[in-house]
């Protein structure tokens, strides 16, 4: 089964993604679940990276997952970051901007590097509205979206570029929108934007006017202090529909499984990376369960994402609170999850 090809280019697998034809079927189809209020097959479904385009989320909307997370946009195109963008870590709990040690081979987790790259608004919304015409029923599209700030910019040109975005997906036929507050590998606002609750509300705000009622979700970082979340969850429930969490864990990444004189090496230049998988799944979980408590009362889905693997990790995220999970890692390493999963559901 084919999958993301770690030691190839971002462009590369963009362009050959896996070929697949959903099969049309006038069949009744069972709709068990809801995401941010819209039915669905599956409460699992995948997070914003592994599908690159049209392709990749018919793909993976054939394998069983209920929700399709177009990997991140923007209204400019930006290029990838450089070669190696899947760099294996170990899979013990990662400490915050900790700095572990790469591994010869993927064994669950990895240091995630591509910087959100993007091709223009010309062609994804094009893309966009020929997959959702595509998609049968009972799958969901949700669209990623994220500023691309110059270093000048005020919070208001920022907000109107998320703004932007998200109109010019909900525009081409996405379902759901969710704006990307957080990203552990670029230091623009539009990476922190999570952290600062009054600038989350003024930027959430925007893009609500910019979409009307069409359902909208904020990925947001990693979050263990709990009057932080109660800020947090206070400042955006007006305006959104879900939050999504953990968007990884930030850590830098020293070289160790090539030769010894290498050995002292840091990837990436010695710039954290988010780190994805197994490594957070317990961190993950655990936010989940506190963000759950404090949303419970605004009535706000919390869809899970990190480091789920296992149909028995999907059922753990849903006992912790989580109306959703998505995988990323587990995506791209256990594609067949989600028809394990559905098999322990029935």
């Amino acid at each position: 089964m084919q999958t993301y090809d770690s030691a190839k280019s971002y462009l590369w697998n963009y362009e050959n993604a896996p070929e697949t034809s959903m099969p049309a079927s006038d069949a009744p189809v069972d709709l068990p679940a809801r995401f941010l209020g819209v039915p669905t097959t599956s409460e699992l479904g995948v997070a914003a990276g592994p599908l690159l385009n049209g392709r990749w989320v018919l793909h993976y909307a054939a394998l069983g997952y209920g929700v399709l997370t177009y990997k991140t946009v923007r209204s400019k195109q930006r290029d990838c970051y450089p070669l190696p963008n899947l760099v294996p870590v170990g899979n013990a709990p990662v400490p915050p901007n900790s700095t572990l040690s790469s591994k010869a081979e993927m064994e669950g987790s990895w240091a995630i590097s591509f910087g959100m790259p993007s091709f223009a608004p010309t062609d994804w919304t094009r893309d966009i509205h020929q997959t959702r015409q595509q998609l049968p029923p009972g799958r969901v599209l949700n669209v990623s979206v994220v500023a691309t700030p110059q270093a000048d910019w005020s919070l208001e040109q920022v907000a109107q570029d998320y703004a932007l975005c998200a109109r010019l997906a909900a525009e081409s036929g996405a379902d759901c929108i969710e704006a990307n507050f957080s990203c552990p590998n670029v230091g623009s606002v539009d990476g922190q934007l999570y952290q600062r609750a009054d600038d989350a509300r003024y930027v959430a705000k925007q893009i609500r006017e910019a979409i009307g009622d069409k359902p909208l979700a904020l990925k947001i970082g990693h979050v263990s202090d709990a009057q932080d979340a109660r800020r947090l969850v206070g400042a955006v429930e007006e305006f959104v529909d879900g939050l999504s969490m953990v968007n990884c864990i930030a850590a830098r990444v020293r070289q160790t499984a090539g030769p010894p004189s290498e050995s002292p090496l840091l990837h990436f230049d010695g710039q954290p990376r988010g780190i994805g998988g197994t490594a957070i799944l317990d961190q993950a979980l655990a936010q989940v369960e506190l963000f759950a408590g404090l949303a419970e009362a605004s009535q706000l889905d919390i869809i899970g994402v990190g480091g789920a693997s296992r149909p028995e990790d999907v059922q753990r995220f849903l006992s912790a609170g989580a109306a959703a999970v998505h995988v990323a890692t587990a995506a791209m390493t256990h594609p067949s999850l989600a028809e394990q999963y559905l098999r322990l559901r029935h």
